[in-house]
């Protein structure tokens, strides 16, 4: 007898991927794994932070909400009317297999695809089409799958470089280096060392990006979304291709993020233990559409969720009456 997996992204993860998805432990990344994860604090969330706003209590207010959103290309859908809302102070985690929808989600939220139909809320406003040229300015900062970092630039700089939609001064102060360009020079400078000190970047600092290893050029840009102080934070695969150290740093430093600054994650993430150990609440796409929404638990109990990324044992002998 022989048992085949059949279902909609059978095959979607390796056999690693379903271990992890089953045995997923519920901690805080970055922290010894033999101690009361809940009593630990990831390093970085020791930091000091005086200029940023202290962290918020997690309540079920919604500050991002997608309503009816649907996107298609050549007439093939990316998302079919998915209803989303994100809660004030958490981790959200959008998983799902390769053309489930998860990237065009942060591409509507940012405003890169309109949708064809639906709107999307950004702390009570609604958007038919998010103003991407806005974007910093309503509260919202993301990062990418692929780097998009200046590499002849310091780190210092890079990071700078996330304030820039906070300058006021005109073109001609600004060419000066006097008055009010000076101040916001200064300004961001500091802000973005005090965020560079609270990644555990500061020996790094006046080092070109490009010279840095891959897993701390993908810290930096962390850093440079962080600056601009942002309410919602979007992270497109942060740790895709970083090894399992670096992940586990990464996990640590965005949760230590939220915790300190009040800032609310949506990330888009392939490592599943990563992902469970994470996040707050987990919503799993398939095919454009949202089939599951909850916490990491209830999620891996999710006979749908099951169904989608593994399959559905039959027997295909089953036609000859032998048992299973």
């Amino acid at each position: 007898m022989t048992l085949v997996l059949t279902g909609a992204s059978a095959g979607a993860w390796s056999a690693a991927s379903t271990a992890a998805f089953e045995t997923a432990p519920r901690g805080r990344p970055g922290l010894a794994p033999d101690a009361d994860a809940d009593a630990q604090v990831h390093p970085a969330a020791k930091r000091p932070a005086s200029l940023y706003r202290a962290a918020e209590p997690e309540t079920s207010e919604a500050v991002l909400e997608l309503v009816g959103v649907s996107l298609s290309f050549g007439g093939v859908a990316a998302l079919s009317e998915v209803d989303l809302s994100v809660r004030r102070g958490e981790i959200l985690a959008i998983i799902g297999p390769n053309g489930a929808g998860k990237s065009s989600i942060v591409n509507v939220i940012s405003g890169v695809y309109p949708p064809d139909r639906g709107h999307v809320r950004l702390k009570g406003q609604r958007y038919g089409q998010v103003p991407t040229q806005k974007l910093a300015r309503l509260g919202v900062a993301r990062t990418f799958q692929n780097l998009a970092l200046f590499p002849g630039l310091s780190v210092l700089d890079n990071v700078v470089a996330g304030r820039a939609h906070r300058a006021r001064s005109s073109f001609i102060e600004q060419l000066a280096g006097f008055g009010r360009a000076k101040r916001e020079r200064l300004d961001a400078r500091e802000r973005a060392a005090d965020v560079i000190d609270f990644l555990q970047l500061s020996p790094l600092s006046e080092r070109l990006v490009g010279t840095l290893p891959y897993g701390l050029q993908k810290r930096v840009e962390l850093a440079r979304a962080l600056v601009a102080e942002p309410d919602i934070l979007l992270l497109d695969e942060p740790m895709a291709g970083m090894t399992a150290t670096e992940k586990n740093e990464m996990a640590g430093f965005v949760t230590a993020a939220r915790d300190r600054f009040g800032t609310t994650v949506v990330l888009i993430e392939h490592d599943i233990g990563v992902v469970m150990s994470l996040s707050d609440r987990v919503a799993v796409f398939d095919h454009g559409r949202r089939i599951a929404l909850g916490t990491p638990a209830e999620v891996q109990r999710d006979q749908r969720v099951i169904d989608a990324y593994l399959g559905v044992a039959e027997d295909e002998n089953a036609g000859e009456g032998e048992e299973l």
